[in-house]
């Protein structure tokens, strides 16, 4: 643990040095026990959270993940087939309110024409309401691309998050799953469903 020193009983000088020593191995004891740094908690968890990546990275090449492409292109096709039924007339008004009546909520789905083209609508959706629960959490908002030559919409955009890939390496730098654009447009359609099952159109519908 450290040198220690002897002395001869009644020696003063001795007794002097002895204490001197003993001090001096007491801070050695001492500084070798001190508490962490904040530098030293830091390091050390930089150095846990890359070991954590690395292992997270491993795990993710053991599990490849490939698009179903048919199984997508099936689930865009299917949500224009809804929104044609919530929204008809897309192609000439600009604008489209929902009524969503639930047990205990009321808000209205607003689908909003941004771009006209003579192939394809660029359309956004959100959900409007007084209540306090959208303020609280994000509702949800997302703007969808409908091909009218194709008969296919895909979303584009989801809460001011765009360019989604087809798949992604997990983790990646903005934690995406892997098939993040496949739960997207299966997410658009289960929320269409959800508006033809408990809504109410706010307006007269033009056919």
């Amino acid at each position: 643990m450290g040198s220690h020193c002897y002395v001869l009983a009644g020696d003063h000088v001795g007794t002097a040095m002895y204490i001197a020593c003993s001090s001096l191995n007491l801070s050695q004891i001492l500084s070798e026990k001190r508490p962490e740094t904040q530098a030293d908690i830091l390091s050390r968890s930089k150095l846990l959270t890359g070991a954590q990546l690395d292992r997270a990275a491993k795990r993710g090449k053991q599990r490849n993940y490939s698009v179903d492409l048919p199984a997508h292109m099936a689930q865009c096709d299917a949500n224009y087939h809804l929104l044609l039924q919530l929204f008809p007339n897309l192609r000439e008004q600009p604008e489209r309110r929902i009524g969503l009546l639930l047990t205990a909520l009321e808000v209205q789905v607003v689908f909003q024409v941004l771009e006209k083209g003579p192939y394809t609508t660029l359309l956004s959706m959100q959900v409007d309401s007084d209540d306090k629960w959208t303020k609280m959490a994000a509702a949800p908002a997302m703007t969808v691309r409908v091909y009218h030559d194709a008969r296919s919409a895909e979303v584009v955009s989801y809460q001011a998050q765009n360019r989604f890939h087809g798949k992604y390496e997990y983790p990646n730098q903005r934690m995406r799953q892997r098939d993040e654009k496949v739960q997207l447009n299966r997410f658009l359609g289960e929320f269409l469903n959800l508006c033809l099952a408990h809504g109410a159109s706010t307006q007269p519908i033009i056919f």
